[in-house]
Order: C-alpha cells, then sequence, then structure tokens
C-alpha cells in the first residue's frame, strides 16, 4: 500500500500547525520595543498634557516604554503626515483629534486622508466646550440667548480659537438649527477668549467647560449652556444644549491612530491596554482637571463614529459655506 500521499498530507497538515504558532506568537509578542505616539501640538497644551497623561499607563498596560513625540505645526497636519507614512507594525501611533476630520473639507491639499491613511485603535476622550457671555449680556441661559438671537439679527458676535475649529463649527451649527445670525469673530488660540468676555469687548464666546466654569463660578461671566451632554466635574449645573435643541452634541474627540494597514493583532493589544488604562480613577479624575472626559470606544466602534463625525462636520461646512480663506 502506497503510504506517500498519507505522509505528505501529515507534512503539510503539522507544517501548517507550526506556521501558525508562529503567528500567534509573534502577535503575543507584541509590543517587543517601545512605542512611540507622536502629538501634533507643542508640549504643555492641553493634547500634549493627556497624552503624557495616558503614557505611563499604557506602558503598564503593555509591558514596553510609551514615549510621547511633540512633531507641532500645521494643526496637527505635520504629526499626521508622518504617522500616515510609518510602517504600520504598531510602534508609530497619532494622538489625534477631531480637527483631523474637519481639516479635510477646509484644506484639501493635505497630504493624507484622516479616516484612509489611518487604522483606528480607540477613542480617548472627550473635551466638553461651554458656552460663554458677558455679565452685561441678558441670556442666562440655551433659551434665552436663542430668542435674544432671533431677535437682533447680526447684533452678536461670537468668538472661538479660530476658523475650522470645533468651537466654530460647533456654533455654526447651533446658528443653521435655530435660523440665527451671528457675527464670528476667530481669535488666534483660546488664551484671549475669556478675558475678552470677562472684559466686555466680545458678548460671547465658546471656550473649554474647565476655562468657563472656573470663572462663571467667581461671578465673572455667565455660563450659557454645555455643547454636549458630557459630564464634567463642576459643571453638572449647566444645561446641555440638547436639552432645548434635542440631539444637539458637539465635542472634540481625541483619539489613538495607528498606520493603515497595522496588524490586527496589534490594534486590538493597544486597544485593550487603552480601555484597561481609561478605566483607571486616578487618569478618570486627572482627565477632569485637564477639561477631559474619558471616552473610550474599541477600534470597530471608533471606526463607525468617525465616519458619521466627518459626515456631520462635511454637512455644517458645507451648509455655512465655511472657507479656511
Amino acid at each position: 500500500m502506497n503510504t506517500f500521499p498519507r505522509i505528505c498530507n501529515r507534512r503539510g497538515i503539522l507544517l501548517a500547525a507550526l506556521l501558525g504558532l508562529a503567528v500567534t506568537a509573534k502577535a503575543q509578542t507584541y509590543p517587543a520595543k517601545p512605542v512611540h505616539i507622536l502629538v501634533g501640538y507643542s508640549a504643555g497644551g492641553g493634547v500634549d498634557a493627556m497624552a503624557r497623561l495616558l503614557a505611563p499607563y499604557l506602558s503598564t498596560q503593555l509591558g514596553q516604554q510609551v514615549v510621547v513625540e511633540n512633531r507641532a505645526g500645521a494643526a496637527g497636519m505635520i504629526a499626521g503626515d508622518v504617522v500616515a507614512k510609518a510602517a504600520p507594525n504598531g510602534y508609530t501611533l497619532l494622538f489625534g483629534e477631531s480637527g483631523l476630520l474637519i481639516a479635510q473639507y477646509l484644506q484639501p491639499s493635505m497630504s493624507f486622508d484622516p479616516i484612509k491613511s489611518f487604522a483606528p485603535v480607540a477613542s480617548l476622550f472627550n473635551s466638553p466646550l461651554m458656552i460663554v457671555a458677558g455679565n452685561s449680556v441678558p441670556a442666562k441661559n440655551a433659551k434665552e440667548l436663542i430668542a435674544m438671537l432671533k431677535a437682533s439679527p447680526g447684533k452678536y458676535s461670537y468668538a472661538t480659537p479660530g476658523v475650522g475649529t470645533a468651537q466654530h463649527l460647533g456654533f455654526e451649527m447651533l446658528k443653521a438649527q435655530t435660523g440665527t445670525f451671528v457675527v464670528h469673530v476667530p481669535y488666534r488660540g483660546a488664551a484671549q477668549i475669556v478675558p475678552d468676555v470677562i472684559g466686555g469687548q466680545i458678548p460671547l464666546g465658546v471656550v473649554s467647560a474647565t476655562a468657563g466654569i472656573a470663572q462663571s463660578k467667581a461671578g465673572k461671566l455667565v455660563a450659557i449652556a454645555m455643547m454636549s451632554a458630557v459630564s464634567l466635574p463642576g459643571a453638572e449645573n449647566v444645561a446641555a444644549l440638547s436639552d432645548t435643541l434635542p440631539g444637539f452634541s458637539v465635542a472634540p474627540r481625541i483619539m489613538l491612530l495607528a498606520p493603515a494597514g497595522t496588524p490586527v493583532a496589534a490594534v486590538e493589544r493597544l486597544s485593550e491596554a487603552v480601555r484597561v488604562a481609561l478605566s483607571n480613577p486616578e487618569v478618570i479624575k486627572a482627565a477632569n482637571v485637564l477639561g477631559a472626559v474619558p471616552a473610550f470606544l474599541s477600534s470597530a466602534d471608533l471606526a463607525t463614529d468617525l465616519t458619521r463625525e466627518s459626515a456631520g462636520w462635511a454637512k455644517i461646512i458645507k451648509d455655512q459655506k465655511i472657507s479656511a480663506q
């Protein structure tokens, strides 16, 4: 009886099993060296602070050093370009934020696609925003604000950190839903908005919830409304805009992204490390101090949500005829 085919078949099965074990072992050894997270903004800023908050907890979960690197410039586009072109091996990641999704519609010449160029790893934080008003402004809540703006088209103006920011698009969304006309005054960054609202140089502003609530409690300005229903300690008594405009929600997202093509096993390992880190009470407390709320989403859920969020930004930019020029 010829046993040669049977022997060959057994050898084939054995070889396949060994190859499978080798692939599994390789996946289980990730990461085998330090992981680098690129931040598209300067050291000391809010996004950088959150990356450095999270890094040591991720290091503990991964068993490897997690290094935060700043590649500031072009509103995060430089870091995005570097990571989009990096080797898809899970060792170079991007600490991205919603501005990447917005930029694709305002900067058509950008060198990467914020959806196609990356493998979503996990959603990390939301940064609650607040509409604030000077004490001389008649409106004291969202309902009164909308009524005031409708009654006086073009009379009032609002400040944001710049054209195309989530703060800007969020207020434009409010205008679109209420049929109001308010003049946008873009600032070069957020630092001067609260002082100018307090001083009466501008009646309205969209700022981080932490900046707004601190001055509101001091009686220096009025916290009109939260732009999302995200709960931030200290701001529990400030109503969300969705209470007046059902479904309204704008909260800039911070997320972890890997180059497209990164192995699924590496992405899942990273995502699980993020999930555990964000459940740590110390991380939650520290994030709240920085004005952020942990908002974990798995890789698959984040991919779905990014498509939805991207479409939302595209709509408001088109409807309100917003241009970066």
